[in-house]
């Protein structure tokens, strides 16, 4: 089941060539999304577009079953969302900006105080938030989004522009809340080092275009296409002899004996035999493309 579903969506922008092309977005209920491009790829025009922000010109959005069209009210009570920077009062403490959006929202103001101690900023007393630190801003900026306790979040760049600590903070909150309040989240990203350690699934946009879409172990998966194990030994024409025995495809290249990578036990066993018939074995490793090598030959 999606939360979160488009059909056939496009946009462009008057005399530009067009922004989206038909983007079909998929995000399954309770995942955490990681929807990822380079900058300028249409991240933060989808964005806008799943929540009435700007017109839809072609194609379907649908949010919890339901289509934005007529729904959006409805759909927006259930929705927490960060788009682009934080929209604060500067001059304003922590609390009296949620209680600007508490009354906004029509929502218990005890959830002021729980959304404050769930993001980390209970104790900032009489602080303004034009004194918050970027990560403390970013964290207010969560809690107002969570004022109302929707069910899912859309956040576009959550991260952008803090420091290491301030990111794994960010990291760390949204895991807590999908896995203990069961939040979906859409979290937009170009930094895919940081969305692999946080989400479930990923789609990844180029140029208007989505080039792919599934669970993170999947696209891991694609590290393993055309992966070897490459071996440095003492005798590399009787080491050679003996790998084929086990694997018949191996080969040799710049001295070393390459194949494709085979289940543990059969290393196991192929460097058993190397040991037996006398063979030193220098070094074995594998080869294989990371998730970033990946996430560039898909954009490009």
């Amino acid at each position: 089941m999606y939360c979160v579903e488009t059909r056939e969506l496009s946009h462009g922008f008057a005399g530009h060539p067009a922004v989206l092309n038909s983007i079909n977005m998929q995000v399954p209920t309770g995942s955490i999304y990681g929807f990822l491009g380079p900058n300028g790829a249409g991240k933060t025009t989808t964005l806008r577009l799943l929540l009435g922000l700007i017109s839809k010109q072609q194609g379907e959005i649908m949010l919890f079953n339901k289509t934005l069209k007529g729904n959006r009210i409805e759909i927006l009570k259930q929705t927490g969302t960060m788009i682009e920077s934080p929209s604060l009062y500067g001059h304003l403490t922590a609390t009296e900006n949620l209680l600007l959006y508490q009354k906004l929202f029509q929502c218990q103001r005890s959830r002021i105080k729980e959304v404050l101690d769930t993001v980390g900023l209970s104790n900032t007393g009489n602080k303004k938030a034009g004194e918050f630190s970027l990560g403390m801003k970013q964290r207010l900026s969560l809690a107002v989004a969570l004022l109302h306790n929707p069910s899912l979040l859309i956040l576009d760049e959550p991260t952008n522009g803090l420091d290491p600590n301030g990111i794994i903070e960010i990291r760390d909150l949204l895991k807590k809340l999908n896995e203990t309040l069961a939040v979906s989240i859409i979290i937009s990203s170009h930094l895919l080092s940081e969305i692999e350690k946080l989400v479930t699934h990923v789609g990844i946009i180029s140029k208007g275009s989505m080039v792919f879409q599934g669970t993170l172990e999947s696209l891991v998966n694609k590290q393993q296409q055309n992966a070897s194990l490459v071996v440095d030994t003492s005798n590399l024409q009787l080491s050679a002899e003996l790998a084929r025995q086990f694997v018949p495809a191996a080969t040799t290249g710049n001295g070393k004996l390459i194949m494709p990578i085979p289940a543990k036990e059969t290393i196991a066993a192929i460097n058993h035999a190397f040991v037996k018939a006398g063979i030193d074995v220098y070094e074995m490793s594998t080869n294989k493309k990371d998730l970033e090598s990946i996430f560039m030959e898909l954009i490009k």
